[in-house]
């Protein structure tokens, strides 16, 4: 018995998520589709399931593909279990902890990490130091982070971080970045 089941998508809060980034009212994509008010509802909340014709005139209403609509879309009620592995050496590694095309990331981070990359993400973002210590540097500011802390950084925050103890584990929880969870700041 595996612990992930693949479920159906609910395509419906991808649907509601990019009308909403447009700025769209529900007349305005049945105009633009040809579908009614209704059933764009239905759609929306998950009450109706759109044919593959009906779900490529949804997309081109909302100046997108039927394919970014599906993999923007939720998973319909599941549980995913991302086991533990044994690191094969002590390199520094990365691994996912969020299998899929979901609302968030989760990435842990072993070991060292290149200290000259810069970071700046569409959409928030929070650093959770589990073993270990870091340095951050974010808006030009240094931050030093032991074990048990966090760091919280909004949307378009440049950073970078380095280890600065062996063996250190940082885990990265991130909006995903096909989610609009942030309009663009001006630079």
């Amino acid at each position: 018995m595996g612990d992930h089941k693949e479920q159906p998508l609910r395509v419906g809060a991808a649907v509601r998520r990019r009308r909403r980034a447009l700025d769209l009212t529900l007349a305005v994509v049945a105009e633009r589709s040809g579908l009614s008010v209704p059933f764009l509802s239905q759609v929306e909340n998950d009450r109706a399931r759109p044919s593959r014709s009906s779900l490529e005139k949804v997309a081109d209403a909302l100046r997108t593909t039927a394919v970014e609509l599906l993999a923007a879309a939720d998973p319909a009620c599941s549980v995913d279990v991302v086991r533990a592995e044994e690191p094969e050496s002590a390199a520094p590694r990365m691994r996912s902890l969020v299998r899929g095309h979901h609302q968030l990331h989760a990435s842990e981070f072993t070991g060292d990490h290149d200290a000259g990359r810069e970071f700046q993400h569409r959409n928030d973002e929070l650093m959770y130091v589990a073993d270990g210590a870091v340095e951050i540097e974010a808006e030009g500011r240094a931050y030093r982070l032991v074990r048990g802390d966090t760091m919280y950084l909004t949307g378009g925050v440049r950073h970078r971080w380095r280890a600065t103890v062996p063996d250190t584990r940082v885990v990265v929880v991130a909006v995903a970045e096909h989610i609009e969870a942030v309009q663009d700041r001006p630079r």
